[in-house]
């Protein structure tokens, strides 16, 4: 086809986060059952995806470029892998977003028609956060940020964070919302049955956040903020009736004091404030219906790279009963449109 294929959810790790990783794994210091479910599994076992998946992670060169060629992936929207710096204490997790954003830039600088970074950030330091934010996008070239879901339990509709969304308002970029292992408080029930990772406890987990910065009223205090959410929406878009008539239901009876008005209803910020892409979900009725109710220039491409790195995949997007141009759109306007893909400054 005539149409250059955007990866816009594909994750990369510089090796010193790695070793992070492992000595929060050897000490047992932090309290987060999720990060050792996942991290334990990927940094510890020899299985073959496990360690294809820490190759690709830290390759920002020659395997990933061909991997790109071999499917047809013309560009990729790169971003630390999940839990990012949000796991670590915080000195360590400024540092280290700091050094992961340089690197990036760097492999973006040696291939400017084949990468476009987002941002890392430590919400830890809500300060420096936006400060980063600020410097990756001004001087680095960035095109977004990168979040993580919760930060150790905490999540985005708590008002001391809203300075990260203020400077990303302001930069016009928007906060890829990508799944986080579930937090203490949630996990015990999903990790008990295996269910705790991208099987499903990464939807429940990043679906919830994003419902709670809605209904936190954060698009209100900020109308221009602009939020990517991957894998069809963690099943939002699916529930867009339900959680209307709900939570007008809820607003009318005063039944919870944090459930106050909004300007609008949920499905009406999915539609204006939220992107989603199709990460990991290579599924055409899902497309075509996510598609039918948040709209065609609303849904992006993604492959989720390299967590879910199938070749065969792409046949089913290439193959969406849909026309060339809204194909053209699904796999690169919107894309470049919302990432601001090549434009300078």
């Amino acid at each position: 086809m005539d149409i250059k294929r955007i990866a816009t959810e594909e994750a990369f790790s510089p090796p010193e986060m790695m070793d992070a990783y492992r000595g929060i794994i050897r000490e047992q210091s932090v309290d987060d059952p999720g990060f050792y479910s996942l991290w334990g599994h990927y940094l510890t076992s020899d299985s073959e995806r496990p360690r294809a998946i820490r190759d690709k992670l830290i390759d920002l060169d020659g395997e990933r470029l061909a991997d790109m060629d071999a499917t047809g992936i013309h560009h990729q929207v790169i971003s630390l892998t999940s839990p990012g710096v949000q796991v670590l204490e915080r000195d360590l997790a400024v540092n280290i977003a700091t050094l992961a954003n340089d690197r990036l830039a760097e492999a973006v600088a040696r291939h400017p028609d084949r990468y476009t970074g987002l941002a890392a950030m430590a919400p830890q330091d809500p300060p420096a956060a936006a400060r980063e934010i600020e410097r990756g996008v001004t001087r680095l070239g960035f095109k977004g940020v990168i979040l993580n879901s919760h930060t150790q339990g905490e999540y985005f509709d708590d008002r001391k964070f809203w300075e990260i969304f203020e400077v990303c308002e302001q930069l016009d970029v928007p906060v890829y919302l990508h799944p986080n292992t579930p937090s203490k408080a949630m996990i015990d029930p999903l990790l008990e049955s295996g269910l705790d990772g991208a099987i499903f406890g990464f939807a429940v987990e990043t679906g919830m956040h994003l419902l709670r910065i809605i209904v936190s009223g954060a698009f209100d205090r900020f109308p221009g903020l602009k939020i990517v959410v991957g894998h069809l929406g963690e099943a939002l878009p699916f529930w867009l009736f339900r959680l209307d008539f709900m939570h007008g239901a809820m607003v009318r009876s005063n039944r919870y004091p944090t459930v106050r008005p909004l300007k609008k209803k949920i499905s009406d910020y999915m539609r204006e404030n939220v992107w989603i892409t199709t990460s990991g979900m290579a599924w055409e009725p899902a497309i075509m219906f996510v598609r039918s109710v948040i709209g065609n220039d609303r849904v992006m491409y993604a492959m989720d790279y390299p967590y879910q790195f199938v070749p065969a995949e792409v046949e089913v997007t290439d193959n969406l009963p849909i026309s060339d141009a809204e194909k053209q759109a699904f796999y690169q306007t919107n894309a470049e449109k919302l990432f601001s893909i090549n434009k300078t400054g």
